[in-house]
């Protein structure tokens, strides 16, 4: 196994991704939560089209009284989406009957809610309250296993300690961003774009 050292990747992921944000659209907070939720399994891009119909039409009240059958009509294209459905009115009714509408600081509380695990958790106190945290999704996992950051059977759980063992702590949100852009972008699943990538030389997929 080829290792690479945590300053050479971070600051290699400086050059090539230089401003790292979140890629999910949003202006209330409780606007990300119920992006990000809508995100599993779906492109943000995809997801962004979706909401802006949704978040121009109604408020987290309306999402909270709205019928399923009315929400899954919006939502559709984003996959599963009865689902998830369940999973937006199930959330805004809980954010109105215990925080006022608002999104919390609380790991535990973010966790409970339907359809929010530990990544959708991530990314919510990442990006809302600069909460140090690196949340593994696919193009995390993908880019970590083939940087020798973590071993193929790893799960996401295990590539997130590994991650958090390796970089300061300091590092982990912005860090986070740049491997989901990395992988987005250039370290892609299919036909990644060798090209334009500093880690070509130590990389699982040109050892092969």
């Amino acid at each position: 196994m080829m290792m690479i050292n945590s300053e050479e990747i971070i600051k290699n992921l400086d050059i090539m991704i230089p401003n790292p944000k979140c890629e999910l659209e949003y202006h209330k907070d409780y606007e990300l939560l119920i992006a990000t939720v809508l995100s599993a399994q779906c492109t943000d891009k995809r997801v962004n089209m979706v909401t802006k119909e949704l978040f121009s039409q109604y408020n987290l009240e309306d999402i909270a009284n709205l019928s399923l059958k009315e929400i899954e009509k919006i939502i559709k294209p984003v996959g599963t989406y009865t689902r998830k459905a369940i999973y937006i009115k199930e959330i805004a009714k809980s954010l109105l009957e215990n925080f006022s509408g608002h999104v919390p600081n609380n790991r535990d509380y973010l966790e409970s809610l339907p359809g929010v695990g530990r990544k959708t958790t991530n990314v919510v106190l990442s990006n809302l309250y600069n909460v140090p945290a690196i949340a593994v999704d696919t193009h995390v996992a993908r880019v970590s296993k083939r940087l020798y950051l973590a071993k193929d059977s790893d799960d996401v759980l295990t590539i997130e300690k590994k991650l958090m063992k390796k970089f300061p702590k300091d590092k982990w949100s912005r860090l986070h961003h740049q491997l989901v852009l990395f992988g987005r972008y250039i370290c892609k699943s299919q036909k990644p774009d060798c090209q334009n990538c500093l880690f070509v030389e130590k990389c699982k997929v040109t050892k092969k």
